[in-house]
């Protein structure tokens, strides 16, 4: 039997993805965005409110960084997600972390976060808020990294619960993609 719950944005996992942009005096700001995703091969599609200091900034620059949260720095990733940047206007230091300008876009890296997306602004829509952005690069410390790949038990990222409004970490592996379902094959 199942029970119903009605029209909810419920989904697992829901990643936290911390987006940090420049604004044009090329002042950092980061926020904690859940409702995002691979959009297509090259392109991320992330829902941002309009009000929110660093839309504006994407906006005005073009350009702006996404993040993978991690277990390690979950009260920092928490803290950019409940203080707004229109109000706060240190907010990413006061969050402890370091910009690191991107080679690729106009936008921070934050050292304090191992994976990182760098994309360029390729559309914002104001009725849904939806925002599309074209990856140009990925980076990855070297300290995530087994055998030049991104290792996710040293990564530790956290996804989001809304249903229970928890973080959970990430990190035990269930199968082998792209593999273990050949066992069904005929």
């Amino acid at each position: 039997m199942r029970k119903n719950f009605g029209k909810k944005s419920w989904l697992y996992p829901m990643p936290v993805l911390i987006i940090a942009a420049y604004d044009e005096a090329g002042v950092p700001n980061v926020m904690n965005a859940a409702w995002g995703g691979i959009y297509s091969d090259d392109m991320i599609g992330i829902c941002l409110s309009e009000g929110h200091k660093t839309t504006k900034n994407i906006r005005a620059t073009g350009a702006f960084t996404v993040s993978v949260a991690t277990a390690e720095q979950l009260v920092a990733c928490d803290y950019v997600g409940i203080v707004s940047g229109n109000k706060e206007p240190d907010k990413f230091a006061k969050a402890g972390f370091t910009a690191e300008r991107s080679e690729f876009v106009n936008a921070p890296l934050i050292k304090e976060l191992p994976m990182t997306l760098e994309c360029e602004l390729v559309s914002y829509d104001e009725e849904s808020n939806h925002l599309v952005g074209r990856i140009v690069n990925v980076s990855a410390c070297e300290c995530v990294l087994t055998d030049e790949k991104i290792d996710v038990a040293k990564l530790r990222p956290i996804t989001y619960d809304p249903v229970n409004h928890r973080y959970i970490e990430l990190g035990v592996v269930a199968g082998k993609a792209f593999s273990d379902g050949k066992k069904l094959k005929q």
